[in-house]
């Protein structure tokens, strides 16, 4: 508790460490405090919040209640909330994702889109994009995706999530995303759970209404994917894309030069064939593969017998093809499936088999196979 003076400058202060739950700035900074009012032993607090209806208004609640509690005279705190208006969220939004169409007159270039700039192309950009692909469907790709980015965000990462797989969008439900994202002043924030960021087609369509697109309107919906949502400079993107080596692919080359593209397969010979064509369509197109994920490797039985219902070999077959290492070999378990389904990934319990693969995957992707240009930086520097 603190014995400080109860003023609005005291509690302005108090208040200035709380985040808004969403855009992880503090509410003061971003004009949220409208106005405190001291009348011992009560405190209110009046708070705009970005939108009406804000989906994580209860926990900007519990946020501004613990902290003025903290002052020894004050026992009550009522919050009194508001919205924004237009200029407000025009203001917020300028000052953290910028003015849109500020570049519009440029021309596209690589790492561009529509004329504006992608901040993972930028060569100054601090965060890692990870391509997650596969030859074919139903390998696992996407289940793959949601349990390495959890996985990531548990060893302390800033972790965020596109899911490209704009027919098979399957990421909100698999990271358990029950509201959609937050639009301020045409500003995409993306919603959050466990740690992770996610943007997807699954957001803006009903999820049985089919996405009937041409390759043109893909581009552009990724360009909004890229462009329009606040990101906050991740230490992470992971990349879903679809299946196969099409017009995502091609596109999320061409914005995202610098992606990092990790290729999953399983252990049958002939899955592990046609994501060979994943990989080499990477290479033609200039970008890095920098590993292989098998998963569905084995199940175990109640007798502790390891059964390869899929065969094995083709993680490894496929990784000396591509001289780049097998990163994991993902057990096939139950609770893989359920966790999907539930919204409660598997990587979020690293004490049984499967999660303790996805934590020792996330940590060779985080050391192991950390660019190393970094250390280069590093050693100029110092």
């Amino acid at each position: 508790m603190s014995s400080a003076p109860v003023t609005i400058e005291t509690v302005t202060e108090l208040l200035r460490p709380v985040e808004d739950p969403e855009l992880h700035r503090s509410i003061v900074d971003l004009g949220m405090v409208r106005r405190i009012d001291i009348a011992l032993p009560s405190v209110t607090v009046a708070v705009d919040l970005t939108i009406a209806g804000c989906p994580l208004r209860n926990e900007i609640d519990r946020r501004v209640t613990e902290a003025v509690t903290a002052l020894d005279e004050v026992d009550q705190v009522h919050i009194e909330f508001g919205v924004m208006t237009d200029e407000q969220r025009e203001q917020v939004r300028r000052s953290l994702h910028g003015d849109p169409g500020a570049t519009a007159g440029s021309q596209p270039a690589h790492g561009h889109a529509e004329g504006r700039a992608i901040p993972f192309a930028d060569p100054g950009s601090t965060t890692r994009v990870l391509l997650i692909a596969s030859g074919k469907g139903g390998v696992g790709k996407s289940s793959v995706t949601t349990n390495l980015a959890v996985a990531l965000a548990a060893r302390g990462k800033s972790v965020a999530v596109v899911d490209a797989d704009v027919w098979g969008f399957s990421i909100p439900r698999m990271l358990g995303i029950d509201h959609d994202p937050t639009i301020i002043d045409e500003m995409i924030v993306p919603p959050q759970k466990h740690g992770v960021r996610c943007i997807s087609m699954g957001f803006f369509v009903e999820e049985n209404q089919p996405v009937i697109w041409r390759g043109p309107m893909l581009h552009k919906a990724l360009d909004q994917f890229l462009t329009d949502v606040f990101w906050d400079e991740p230490d992470y993107l992971l990349v879903d894309l679809p299946p196969g080596t099409g017009d995502i692919s091609l596109s999320i080359a061409q914005f995202m030069p610098r992606g990092e593209m990790f290729v999953v397969t399983t252990p049958q010979a002939t899955a592990e064939k046609v994501a060979q064509r994943a990989a080499y369509m990477a290479r033609k197109v200039n970008l890095t593969v920098n590993g292989v994920i098998e998963n569905m490797s084995w199940f175990t039985g109640d007798d502790g017998t390891r059964y390869e219902i899929f065969g094995s070999g083709g993680g490894d077959s496929l990784a000396r093809d591509l001289d780049v290492p097998l990163v994991a070999q993902v057990p096939l378990v139950p609770a893989l499936r359920a966790g999907a389904d539930s919204g409660n990934p598997v990587a979020t319990d690293p004490s049984t088999e499967v999660g303790a693969t996805f934590a020792r995957m996330a940590e060779m992707i985080d050391v192991t196979l950390a660019p190393k240009r970094r250390y280069r930086s590093e050693l100029r520097v110092s």
